[in-house]
């Protein structure tokens, strides 16, 4: 495997009062544990809220967890010493859900995408910066005179595409790509869709995409990891899923995914009630207020993340 997660937590301190002093924490990941091959594409799903984001800086490295541990082609990432993390920082790439934030607006195309290799790779000339960059903008559909040009010149699609073009250049391993096609009008999306599937099929990448969008993680994703207010609840191909889903939660995930199919829609789920509070999460499992078939060991002992065949889920009563 080229990642593993194993019981990551990252909790956040709730301070009040005059004294400043902690009064609760929010548990943005609660217990979370996955893995990632090599090549593999995983998706991450869940409502807003729900710990995607946190969970992908943990695993970046950009903060810190509480407890747990990561490994990156069986490197402890955690306990890592700052220059043997900034070693790897070049393997461990992200493309951020809004560009327009994310790319500095004084640097030219040409500085924003070569700004990682004057980081981690010093020993490069001018040359061959300036040949690497005029090839990596090619493939992620941009033209080599785009490299003069600005961040505010290009349209929502063209700016993500150098997000892309820059997190490509210093040929990571493995790429997050955080909600990177929300922001995009529709006909954009698609197209920045195939361009993501057709680098990763080209030069073997790994990503974990995270969106939630089903539809999106149904098209790009080799497995699918669906989060519920800070824990991980299912794991299964999307096809799974989508047809035959284990956890409540993930079937009333899908049945609200927007459809043309007529039975799909007449047995769409309308969950009760609000997403509880991550700072103070319900007892048991976690999804028991809001889930049809909860049951009084629902609301008392929470269901661990167990394997069946090639799945995993957290339910003590699965929907067979």
């Amino acid at each position: 495997m080229l990642l593993e997660v194993r019981n990551l937590k990252k909790y956040y301190p709730i301070k009040r009062g005059l004294f400043y002093k902690t009064v609760g924490w929010i548990k943005a990941v609660d217990g979370v544990s996955f893995s990632v091959a090599e090549g593999e594409i995983l998706g991450l799903v869940g409502e807003s809220g729900c710990g995607k984001t946190t969970l992908a800086k943990v695993i970046l490295g950009l903060i810190k967890p509480d407890e747990g541990d990561v490994y990156f082609a069986k490197e402890e990432l955690i306990r890592l010493s700052s220059n043997r993390m900034r070693g790897l920082r070049k393997d461990l790439q992200i493309v951020f859900q809004n560009p327009l934030n994310s790319l500095d607006p004084r640097f030219t195309v040409a500085k924003i995408i070569q700004e990682g290799l004057v980081q981690f790779m010093p020993g490069k000339k001018g040359k061959n910066i300036l040949s690497l960059s005029r090839k990596i903008l090619t493939e992620v559909g941009l033209s080599e005179n785009d490299l003069s040009r600005y961040p505010h010149e290009f349209s929502g699609g063209g700016r993500q595409r150098i997000s892309i073009a820059r997190s490509l250049i210093l040929n990571p391993k493995l790429i997050v790509l955080d909600e990177p096609v929300s922001s995009l009008d529709v006909s954009i999306q698609a197209q920045v869709l195939n361009l993501l599937k057709r680098l990763q099929q080209e030069l073997g990448l790994t990503y974990i995409f995270i969106a939630h969008d089903l539809r999106v993680i149904e098209c790009m994703s080799d497995r699918a990891a669906v989060m519920y207010l800070g824990k991980i609840v299912e794991v299964a191909n999307p096809g799974e899923l989508s047809t035959y889903p284990l956890h409540p939660y993930t079937q009333a995930l899908f049945s609200a995914a927007p459809s043309l199919d007529i039975e799909r829609k007449k047995k769409r789920i309308i969950l009760k009630g609000d997403v509880p509070s991550a700072l103070n999460p319900p007892s048991g499992c976690r999804f028991h207020p809001r889930c049809i078939y909860a049951k009084d060991r629902c609301k008392e002992e929470e269901p661990r993340l167990i394997q069946k065949d090639s799945r995993f889920f957290a339910c003590h009563f699965p929907l067979e």
